[in-house]
C-alpha cells in the first residue's frame, strides 16, 4: 500500500483499525508499509484528535506493548448516512404504534430490500452472490468483507461500519430486521448472527451455510 500524505495515512489507519478491532503500531505499519515509529506519530495525533485510543498489554517479559483502537469520534469520523432522519421517524412510529406493529414494519421493509438485493446479485455460487452483495453495502456507507470460513462450506459476512449504527443503539429491533433481510437474500442459507456491535464487538457479523 502506497501512502502519499499524512491525511492518507489517516485513513488507512483508521479504516485497518475499523475492520480489525485493535492493533499494535507494529502491525500497522506493516500493512502500510511504513516504519513504526512514523506509524506511532500518526497514532499519536489521531490520539490527541481524539479518534484512537491505546491500552497496554504485556506479552512475556519486556516493556507493555500498545494496543490501538477506536474511539466512538473514531467511528463517527465514517459517514452515517441518513441516521437523524430515520432516527425521528422512528421516535414518531414509535409514539403512535405498538412497538408489534412498528416490527412488522421494519421486517417488510427487510423483505423488500431482500426482494431488491436478490434481483441485483443473481444467482450463482454462494461466494459470487455475497461479493455482490458486500459491493451494494459498501455503496450503502457500510465498510464490509465476506470469506469462506476453513473447509469451504460456509462463509462469513461482516460489517465493520453500520451506517445506521446511531439508530440502531436506539432502537435496537433494527439489528432484528438486518437479520432478517440477510435470511430473505440468502433464502438457500442458515443464516445466523455472530458477531454483534451492541454488545461489544467490532463488527456486526453473520456466518451463512447453504441448506442443501
Amino acid at each position: 500500500m502506497i501512502i502519499s500524505s499524512p491525511a492518507s495515512t489517516h485513513e488507512a489507519a483508521l479504516t485497518l483499525l475499523l475492520r480489525q478491532g485493535e492493533c499494535s503500531a507494529a502491525e500497522l505499519a506493516a500493512q502500510l508499509a511504513i516504519s513504526v515509529q512514523v506509524m506511532r506519530r500518526h497514532l499519536r495525533s489521531l490520539e490527541e484528535k481524539g479518534f484512537v485510543e491505546a491500552s497496554p498489554q504485556t506479552l512475556g517479559r519486556g516493556r507493555p506493548s500498545n494496543r490501538w483502537r477506536l474511539t466512538s469520534a473514531g467511528r463517527g469520523h465514517f459517514p452515517d448516512g441518513s441516521e437523524h432522519f430515520a432516527l425521528g421517524l422512528l421516535q414518531s412510529l414509535s409514539q403512535s404504534l405498538s412497538s408489534n406493529e412498528v416490527q412488522a414494519l421494519l421486517y417488510n421493509q427487510a423483505e423488500r430490500q431482500a426482494n431488491s438485493y436478490r434481483l441485483l446479485i443473481g444467482a450463482g455460487a454462494l461466494g459470487h452472490r455475497l461479493e455482490k452483495l458486500v459491493e451494494l453495502r459498501r455503496k450503502e456507507g457500510y465498510v464490509a468483507d465476506c470469506e469462506a470460513e476453513p473447509g469451504g462450506r460456509s462463509w462469513m459476512l461482516q460489517e465493520y461500519h453500520c451506517s445506521v449504527l446511531r439508530v440502531a443503539e436506539a432502537f435496537p429491533v433494527i439489528c432484528d430486521q438486518e437479520l432478517q433481510l440477510m435470511r430473505h437474500t440468502f433464502p438457500d442459507c442458515a443464516v445466523e448472527r455472530v458477531h454483534w456491535k451492541l454488545e461489544g464487538g467490532h463488527a456486526c457479523g453473520f456466518r451463512l451455510e447453504p441448506l442443501s
